[in-house]
């Protein structure tokens, strides 16, 4: 794999993003991402998970310079890849844990919210879906899966606006469960993954099952619709021209 490393240490599968200076998401980091979730719950030697960016991000989101480009037929088959995704990441059933040492806007806030817990290290660091300024449409499973952390009305006032979050309001509101010293965050995260493991296998993974039970339906529904309706707006000139804009300032910083 070109830009996900994994290692399996002690049953727990450390999951590296490596993807350029902001781990920033194309397709193929998208496959190679669902292909490590995939084998992890498949394999009988890992009992849980910690997924790892790099020192100041976690993941920017999207790769907005590489998806602008996609043809129709690319940007297609991206959208159902990323909400196929999301779908096998919810409904894994072993303890997850994001390290999150750096920024998470966006699709990079999606990867955080489908774990278990969220440890975040302290800085000037963002995190939250900010998807409806950039112009993109937020799915209604999304914002369910938003609201599972948030709450329906908190989730809901954070999307239309686009709020992105430090780490300590993103503590406060609920979207990260601890805010540590950077130099702190594995140990953190390696702490509260043996808090879950420590107990009877089935138990605590047919619990998350259960307790996940709304969120996995949402993302195993027929999401045609709304693949299509993202993709109408994607490649709308309103769009389009928010998205150009965006790639000039990330070019020109």
């Amino acid at each position: 794999m070109d830009y996900i490393k994994n290692t399996i240490d002690e049953r727990v599968s450390y999951v590296y993003l490596d993807r350029g200076k902001s781990n920033a998401i194309d397709q193929q980091m998208l496959e190679e991402l669902r292909e490590t979730i995939i084998a992890a719950q498949a394999n009988p030697a890992v009992e849980g998970l910690i997924l790892h960016g790099k020192e100041g991000f976690f993941s920017a989101g999207l790769d907005l310079v590489a998806l602008y480009s996609y043809t129709e037929e690319e940007a297609r088959r991206f959208w159902h890849t990323f909400v196929d995704f999301v779908r096998v990441f919810v409904a894994f059933d072993k303890p997850t844990v994001a390290a999150i040492n750096g920024h998470s806007p966006a699709a990079g806030c999606v990867l955080a919210i489908c774990c278990d817990y969220r440890v975040m290290a302290d800085g000037e660091y963002i995190i939250g879906l900010n998807e409806v300024p950039v112009g993109l449409i937020v799915p209604a499973s999304i914002f369910q899966l938003y609201g599972f952390w948030l709450g329906g009305a908190t989730a809901y006032r954070y999307l239309l606006e686009g709020k992105l979050l430090k780490p300590g309001e993103a503590l406060k509101a609920g979207l990260v469960d601890e805010v540590v010293d950077a130099k702190s965050l594995r140990t953190a995260t390696i702490r509260q993954l043996g808090k879950y493991t420590q107990y009877e296998r089935n138990t605590w993974r047919q619990s998350k099952r259960n307790m996940r039970q709304s969120l996995i339906t949402a993302f195993e529904a027929d999401q045609q619709d709304t693949i299509e309706a993202i993709l109408k707006q994607w490649w709308s000139p309103a769009t389009r021209a928010i998205l150009k804009s965006i790639i000039d300032n990330l070019k020109g910083a």
